[in-house]
């Protein structure tokens, strides 16, 4: 063992005894976050052509899920001092003062490098390669350079949150292939629109840290412009993976049902202008990429329906 993994287990021993909880490192984690990204690097491996171990399905998708948190944990850590300034984010460990930040650092930067190498060894290098790719985009190209620099933060960084599938294709084939970077593009032109809706209604919060988040440096009239644009456009790219032959027709249909009730609610947040239009968009944006990738793995048990 390292001297530096023996100071990271030491800091996050001491992060226990200094009064945090386990649940705190839970919460480090994201939970409800890494849960739709788990999600979709779960269908990416199911909906991968081949076949591939159970057992080395499960690694894969576990070392999504710790990487997940490793990045949301780091971010937190980064984050800190803005986190503090927002309602919906004050209680979080660090803010709160319940852990130090060390401790969240060094928990973060563990279960990174063993989500890797876990990945690496056993799966393959690949998958790891991709994994690794994305644990950096999140912390150093998201959190680091865009967030507090730039309004297109979200759609520049929503790279970071694409990657899941792509990375629980390459775990099956070994490979990039069409099929996975169509629901990596998937999830690209989704996350502008998901977050944007949530932006409308806590457009304060980020104003108040100081974050240039679309509706504060654009304002919430051009926001919703934004969020009728990138949701049309979404609706064509969400058939790729039929285009690219990954999923039926029947997955086709359905993925065009649930993208042109995406498109209505869009209509909807530009044509009323209101706090409820926007938080209907955001919680149906969570259900529809939950829909569009159960249906995939259903799709691809069923053997294209």
């Amino acid at each position: 063992m390292t001297d530096r993994s023996i100071s990271g287990t030491v800091g996050v021993a001491a992060g226990l005894q200094d009064g945090a909880a386990v649940a705190d490192f839970v919460a480090l984690l994201k939970p409800r976050v890494m849960s739709l990204v788990v999600f979709t690097g779960l269908a990416g491996v199911v909906a991968a052509p081949g076949a591939t171990h159970p057992v080395v399905a499960a690694i894969a998708v576990l070392c999504i899920a710790v990487a997940t948190g490793a990045s949301g944990a780091i971010n937190m850590w980064y984050e800190r001092d803005i986190d503090a300034l927002m309602d919906r984010t004050r209680d979080r460990p660090l803010p709160a003062g319940r852990m130090r930040p060390d401790t969240a650092l060094a928990f973060g930067v563990i279960l990174a490098g063993g989500s890797v190498m876990v990945m690496a060894l056993g799966v393959n290098w690949q998958a790891a390669a991709l994994l690794a790719l994305a644990i950096g985009f999140y912390v150093f190209v998201y959190t680091v350079w865009l967030k507090r620099r730039t309004p297109q933060n979200i759609v520049i960084g929503g790279a970071a949150g694409a990657f899941p599938p792509i990375i629980g294709w390459a775990a099956v084939t070994g490979s990039i292939d069409p099929g996975g970077i169509a629901l990596f593009v998937l999830i690209f032109m989704w996350t502008p629109p998901h977050f944007w809706a949530l932006a409308l209604y806590k457009h304060g919060d980020y104003e108040n840290a100081g974050v240039p988040m679309l509706p504060v440096v654009a304002g919430v009239r051009e926001t919703r412009r934004q969020i009728l644009l990138y949701t049309a456009l979404l609706f064509p790219v969400s058939l790729g993976p039929w285009f690219v032959g990954a999923a039926s027709g029947a997955w086709a249909l359905f993925a065009a049902a649930a993208g042109l009730a995406f498109l209505a609610l869009a209509i909807d947040v530009v044509r009323s202008a209101s706090e409820r239009s926007a938080r209907r968009m955001f919680a149906f944006s969570v259900l529809y990429l939950f829909l569009l990738f159960g249906g995939l793995m259903i799709d691809s048990v069923a053997g294209g329906w």
